[in-house]
C-alpha cells in the first residue's frame, strides 16, 4: 500500500490532485515523489533548486505535478538529491499500481484518497 507520509504525519487527507477513478498523471506521481525524497533529507526547495540550477519556482511546480519536466531535469533533481534515476522509476510504478489497486478493490463511495492515506 502506497502511503503519503508527509499527510500522515500531519493527520491530514492525502492531495490526489487526479479525479477520482482515474490513473495519476505521471507528473504528479515523480513531482510526489521527489517532494517526498527531499522532505524525508530535511531539505529546502531553495537548497534542491540551487543544486540542479533550476528557480525554486520551477521545481516547486514539478513536485506539484503542474509541470512536465524533461528527462534531463528528472536526472539532474535526483541525483542532487542521491536518488537513484531507477529508482524514481520504480517507486512511480508502485504508486500508480497501488492507485489502480486501490480503484479497483474499494468500497462504492470510498474516496480513492481515504483509501490511500490509510
Amino acid at each position: 500500500m502506497v502511503v503519503d507520509i508527509r499527510t500522515r504525519r500531519a493527520g491530514k487527507e492525502r492531495d490526489p490532485a487526479i479525479p477520482d477513478g482515474q490513473d495519476p498523471l505521471l507528473r504528479a506521481v515523480y513531482g510526489e515523489i521527489l517532494r517526498d525524497e527531499r522532505l524525508d533529507q530535511d531539505r529546502t526547495l531553495d537548497d534542491v533548486a540551487r543544486a540542479v540550477g533550476m528557480s525554486k519556482q520551477y521545481l516547486s511546480e514539478v513536485e506539484r505535478g503542474r509541470k512536465e519536466p524533461s528527462s534531463e531535469m528528472l536526472h539532474s533533481v535526483c541525483d542532487a538529491l542521491g536518488l537513484p534515476i531507477e529508482h524514481l522509476l520504480t517507486r512511480a510504478v508502485r504508486r500508480i499500481t497501488a492507485s489502480r489497486r486501490i480503484a479497483t478493490h474499494r468500497p462504492a463511495g470510498t474516496p480513492r484518497a481515504e483509501l490511500l492515506a490509510a
